[in-house]
């Protein structure tokens, strides 16, 4: 038997020592709320030294001289004790991920969202199994934990099922739940929740700044279509034929029940009903969604409001499918599974009230702006704009989410000073966004700060108790650089051709 963190073979790679001194690094970092707590904490000490410092910028918009605001003098401290409970309540992301997860957490908790992922796995033709595990793991996006959860495991046995390897398939349904993270063909969870902090962060530069949820949504449709591509192609030509054929037994899977069939029709009929319903709303010249005073779409109720559109659309199929296979038999049953999502949150609200404190700080110290301005002037000065700006900073995204594993905890992070930074260079924080989100997606699958990847590692020990974090890691080093490669190229195609990644998100600021 190996030891764990080795590959197929007794002797450790570079790459796997490498992975070895990135874990102790990740390991010894403070828990997201630590860090964010004592980030909140040096923003004041920072702010106070460069106020002292004199260091000033000239915004290049407005022409205002900007300088630090020091939160360590009395109106300082006088912020930071009154705003408390609001930079809490206010930061952005929180009410748009409270309202969303009672939908999901309703269409989670009836049984949908699993019902959905196994029927589209088990109701592909053998030749497309490959693709639909893959596309499966990209749709689970829509609820946090379905698809490491259910999925992962489910495409392992699958393959098995098949007479494929069980750990080919457990790959596929990595990569597309986690390498295709910042990939999908419905808007997810995780969107309204770094729109919200793009949104804070572009304010710097412009309070008028508005970042709906679906502002990567062009961008991450055609990124799910090549992650399904390009995932498929590495499980049957790299993957399967390194790994050889599996002699051991399976179990076997859950199939669709009858039931379950009638639940998932009726849902979908219910979500076709809904869609009939919005289209209604905002088709027609006079929609009531639309803008009273223009008659545009684009900025109107239903932009503004598409996070409610988000909570119904999980809502209501949720329900009629909890009705139709008996895991909801009253109002109560749907309360239940809506505070059980809450209570899953739980983690996640303490971590947002020290991300609060910290961004806040942030934005009221000027640093963040200040950061962006000079920043902005260097990159002028050395050349690098353009793709290869763009490219650089997924490069950068990549290398950072080998040691912090949370989008939220990195993006609350890194939005304040590359957002308005980019902005200053004339990008739309979209495609900044959408830069980011590559890079935080291809390197989820080969970094042990991944949450569940001890998790991925205990699922394949259940075929072969030699697997180890190494093993996992050598499995699915061709899907990450495949996805860099092939992502990082689609970004640059999409910017030569200068097309909108989302709904009012052009590459370029309006000059």
């Amino acid at each position: 038997m190996t030891t764990r963190g080795d590959g197929a073979g007794g002797r450790r790679s570079a790459m796997l020592r490498l992975l070895d001194v990135i874990e102790r690094i990740g390991n010894r970092l403070p828990h997201p709320a630590t860090l964010f707590a004592l980030l909140a904490a040096a923003t004041a000490v920072a702010s106070a030294l460069i106020r002292g410092a004199g260091v000033v910028a000239v915004h290049p918009g407005t022409g205002e001289t900007i300088e630090a605001v020091s939160l360590l003098n009395r109106s300082g401290l006088q912020f930071m004790w009154a705003r408390t409970t609001d930079n809490f309540v206010h930061f952005p992301p929180l009410g748009i991920v409270l309202v969303a997860m009672i939908g999901i957490g309703v269409a989670e908790g009836s049984g949908l969202i699993s019902a959905l992922l196994r029927h589209l796995v088990t109701a592909a033709p053998p030749r497309f199994i490959t693709a639909s595990v893959i596309a499966a793991g990209v749709l689970s996006h829509l609820a946090s934990e379905a698809g490491y959860v259910v999925l992962i495991p489910l495409g392992a046995v699958i393959f098995a099922a098949v007479g494929r390897h069980p750990i080919a398939g457990l790959a596929a349904a990595f990569a597309g739940v986690s390498g295709g993270f910042g990939a999908n063909f419905l808007i997810g969870s995780i969107d309204p929740i770094l729109a919200g902090l793009t949104e804070s962060a572009a304010q710097l530069i412009d309070p008028a700044m508005r970042i709906n949820p679906a502002v990567n949504f062009y961008f991450m449709i055609a990124s799910a279509f090549m992650i399904v591509a390009v995932g498929t192609w590495i499980t049957e030509r790299i993957v399967e034929p390194r790994l050889g054929a599996y002699g051991g037994t399976v179990e076997g899977f859950d199939t669709i029940e009858p039931r379950e069939r009638a639940g998932l029709a009726w849902a979908g009929a219910s979500v076709l009903v809904f869609l009939g319903l919005v289209a209604a709303l905002t088709i027609p010249a006079g929609g009531l969604l639309r803008n009273p005073e223009t008659g545009e779409l684009l900025h109107s109720p239903f932009m503004d409001g598409l996070i409610t559109a988000i909570m119904i659309f999980f809502l209501i199929p949720g329900v009629v499918y909890g009705v139709i296979v008996g895991t909801i038999r009253s109002d109560k049953d749907a309360v239940r599974h809506m505070t059980a999502s809450m209570k899953g949150l739980a983690g996640y609200i303490v971590l947002v009230f020290f991300a609060g404190q910290f961004v806040y700080y942030f934005k009221q110290s000027n640093i963040g702006i200040l950061l962006a301005i000079k920043g902005a002037e260097l990159l002028r000065t050395i050349g690098l704009t353009g793709v290869w700006l763009l490219v650089s900073f997924v490069v950068l995204s990549a290398f950072i989410n080998l040691f912090m594993g949370s989008a939220s905890a990195k993006w609350a992070i890194m939005a304040p000073v590359f957002v308005p930074m980019f902005m200053l260079l004339g990008y739309h924080p979209a495609i900044t966004q959408a830069a980011f989100r590559i890079g935080d997606s291809i390197t989820n699958i080969v970094t042990p700060m991944m949450t569940y990847f001890a998790l991925i590692v205990a699922f394949a020990q259940k075929y072969d108790e030699r697997y180890g974090m190494g093993t996992i890691t050598a499995t699915m080093l061709p899907y990450s650089a495949a996805f860099g490669i092939f992502w990082t190229a689609l970004l640059v195609v999409w910017m030569l051709l200068g097309l909108p990644v989302g709904p009012d998100a052009p590459i370029h600021l309006p000059r």
